[in-house]
Parts: C-alpha cells; sequence; structure tokens
C-alpha cells in the first residue's frame, strides 16, 4: 500500500532530521535493506552459475547425458535469476520503492519532489526566522 502524500513528506522530514542529527548512522542504514538483498542473490546466482557449469563439465567427463542436461539447467535458471536481481537493485541513493506511478516518468517525478523539498524548505526558513 503506498503512502499518501502527507506520510511521504513526514517520512522525508524525519529522514533529513536523522541526516542532521547522526549522519554517520543514517549512512549505514541506507546501504541496508533492498540493495543488500539484491545484491546477495546476484552472488548467489553466479555461485550457482559456476556449480552449473562445473556439473556439465562432470557430465560430459562421465559421460552421463542427464547430469550435463541438469547442469545446462541450474546455470540458465541462475543466469535468470542473477539477470533479473541485477535489473531489480536500487542504485546508491535511489529510493527502493519501485520507481514514478505508471504514465509518469521519473523526470516529471523528481521536479515535483524536488519542488515540494524546496517549498518545505522555505516554509522551515520562515517559521525559523520569525
Amino acid at each position: 500500500m503506498p503512502l499518501s502524500e502527507h506520510e511521504q513528506r513526514m517520512l522525508e522530514q524525519m529522514e533529513r532530521a536523522l541526516y542532521a542529527e547522526d549522519p554517520k548512522f543514517a549512512t549505514a542504514l541506507e546501504g541496508s535493506g533492498l540493495r543488500t538483498y539484491t545484491r546477495r542473490r546476484v552472488y548467489q546466482a553466479v555461485a550457482g552459475f559456476l556449480v552449473g557449469i562445473a556439473l556439465l563439465m562432470a557430465g560430459m567427463v562421465a559421460k552421463q547425458v542427464w547430469l550435463s542436461v541438469v547442469g545446462f539447467l541450474v546455470m540458465l535458471g541462475c543466469a535468470v535469476l542473477a539477470v533479473t536481481g541485477w535489473r531489480k537493485a536500487p542504485k546508491p541513493g535511489e529510493q527502493p520503492a519501485g520507481g514514478p506511478p505508471a504514465g509518469r516518468p521519473a523526470r516529471q517525478r523528481r521536479s515535483v519532489m524536488d519542488r515540494i523539498e524546496q517549498r518545505w524548505q522555505r516554509r522551515r526558513d520562515e517559521q525559523g526566522g520569525h
């Protein structure tokens, strides 16, 4: 269930406060989560791919066709997992939410978020000045 605009603003405000209070802790938290999970999944898929190669070669050496077929299937499955995991991995500093809503380009959404952030900053500055 997506967050409402008010909830998103509150979350962003809490994130900024966390960065202001303890930037080291906030940076440590930023690297965890979905990005770490997908990176681990890609590494596991690469290891599985290597196991598949070993099975394929072992089947060829032992002249066991079924073992070679199993090795090939393991390689194929792991290649699919690695590619899908790599595509889903968010870039550093990117929100792992999954991208912009359907029909709206990411550039437009970013500009809207920038405008909202600028308004929020102006309001904070105006309130702090009085």
